[in-house]
């Protein structure tokens, strides 16, 4: 960690310098580009530029995820075993760049199928297959990275806090220009083209970036991956308050989903005015890049658990407010609503991914054996498969209440299925996940104790979760 000019604090564990921090956080702008442009528009794009039926879209969209049941704890796997004078994670960063930036643009450059469905639902999902198998080879890597950098409990908070203001920049961006740049275009293919050219660009700028300021520290030998893909593997899945972190996560990046993926719709169709969607993007994710930092000092004061719980009932809370009064009182109401929200994604960002590497340190503690890729690698297809079933049950139920792409004058059941899937639908979801958090046994004092032990059997100290 010479490399990184660290200081090291009375327990031991490495304090980062602001280059590192900087470096490491730039990292997840181009992440969250991704993430945001495929969790708002990818739905969209299928149905009302590319023409395919929202059924139909949205199977493409969860077969591309069930991919990434292959391709994301491969990728883990792999992470945890590479041996190169770059380290385990960063060569996957300098090599996986342009293909991330190709596939983007690919994805969002569909031909003209002239509603042959067939086809281009086949297009649609070996574009997604190929565009998430890049993302898997740069993200998965980018995740592990998090262990090796320091091992102090609340440094990791401060870390994470710094890649989520990168996230949510790159969240803004993905939401709010998308529609700005395809208006500016002849048509929305063009448009679309464009906005995965520069995406794409700006995805794998910003992985390079990380790939030259942040170095890895040399991983502990006697803690390296030991194991067979199946066995270890079976241990992260026997991994109890792991298990619960991964699903209360998940829950919530399926309710985000739902809300993301239905906001155009709700502007375009209840209230007819597609453009103003931006302002609502904007405010909901402006509001939330302010409050990302103050969710670590309040992260300080309350605990990970009690924050990541405040953030999603005041997104509970907000789901129910747009299906009950949204429609009725306008688009004032609405943004205001977007600003609350705001607040709960913003203090969401922080916490999980601060709690993630506690709980992979204390398994590598305990265990003696490392598998951070593993880890992160399932992770990653969690949150995945959260975001494909969401977009995959919203074009299931959009279809079933006879929604037809474009059409200004939409039924009853239409309009109603919108609001459902943007209110009580996502708000059940983020109340599951509050209930099933509340039951994470790991708090900073339990993780020092056990982290103390790293030289006590392996066998010595045990987490219920």
């Amino acid at each position: 960690m010479d490399r990184h000019e660290a200081s090291v604090n009375a327990r031991g564990n490495v304090k980062l310098p602001l280059r590192v921090k900087l470096g490491f956080g730039i990292g997840d702008l181009g992440g969250n580009l991704f993430f945001t442009a495929m969790g708002f528009y990818s739905l969209f794009y299928l149905t009302d530029v590319v023409g395919i039926s929202s059924a139909l879209a949205g199977a493409a969209i969860l077969l591309g995820k069930f991919w990434d049941a292959v391709t994301d704890p491969m990728m883990g796997f792999v992470s945890d075993r590479t041996r190169s004078r770059w380290g385990r994670r960063r060569p996957y960063f300098l090599f996986g760049a342009l293909p991330l930036l190709l596939s983007m643009w690919f994805f969002f450059s569909a031909p003209d199928f002239s509603g042959a469905q067939t086809t281009g639902f086949i297009w649609a999902t070996f574009a997604l297959c190929l565009l998430n198998t890049a993302y898997t080879v740069v993200n998965i890597p980018y995740g592990s990275l998090t262990p090796d950098l320091t091992k102090d409990f609340k440094e990791r908070t401060a870390l994470n806090g710094f890649r989520f203001s990168f996230a949510v920049v790159g969240t803004i961006l993905g939401a709010a220009v998308v529609l700005p740049i395809v208006g500016l275009a002849t048509d929305p293919h063009q448009g679309f083209s464009i906005v995965g050219l520069l995406f794409g660009v700006v995805m794998a700028g910003t992985i390079l970036t990380t790939f030259f300021t942040v170095h890895e520290s040399a991983p502990d030998q006697t803690a390296l991956p030991k194991g067979k893909f199946f066995a270890t593997f079976a241990a992260v899945f026997r991994n109890g308050t792991y298990m619960r972190l991964a699903a209360v996560y998940t829950l919530n990046l399926t309710g985000i989903t739902f809300v993301q993926t239905m906001l155009v719709y709700y502007f375009k169709y209840i209230y007819r005015d597609e453009a103003m969607t931006t302002i609502a993007m904007l405010l909901l994710l402006g509001v939330a890049m302010i409050c990302v930092p103050v969710s670590v000092l309040v992260a300080k004061r309350l605990g990970k658990k009690r924050t990541y719980q405040l953030a999603l009932a005041i997104l509970t809370v907000s789901c129910l407010a747009m299906f009950f009064f949204a429609h009725t009182l306008g688009m004032t109401f609405t943004f205001v609503v977007m600003v609350f929200a705001g607040v709960g994604i913003g203090f969401g960002y922080v916490p999980p991914f601060a709690m993630l590497p506690d709980v992979v340190e204390v398994d590598a503690v305990t265990t003696r054996n490392r598998k951070e890729g593993a880890y992160y690698g399932m992770w990653t297809f969690f949150s995945k498969i959260g975001v494909a079933l969401a977009a995959a049950l919203a074009g299931a139920f959009l279809g079933l209440a006879s929604f037809v792409p474009n059409v200004v004058e939409q039924t009853a059941s239409a309009l109603f299925t919108i609001r459902l899937l943007i209110g009580p639908v996502p708000a059940v979801i983020f109340l599951s996940g509050i209930v099933l958090i509340q039951r994470y046994p790991l708090d900073e004092k339990t993780y020092d104790a056990i982290v103390a032990q790293e030289n006590a059997p392996a066998d010595a100290v045990e987490i219920r979760g």
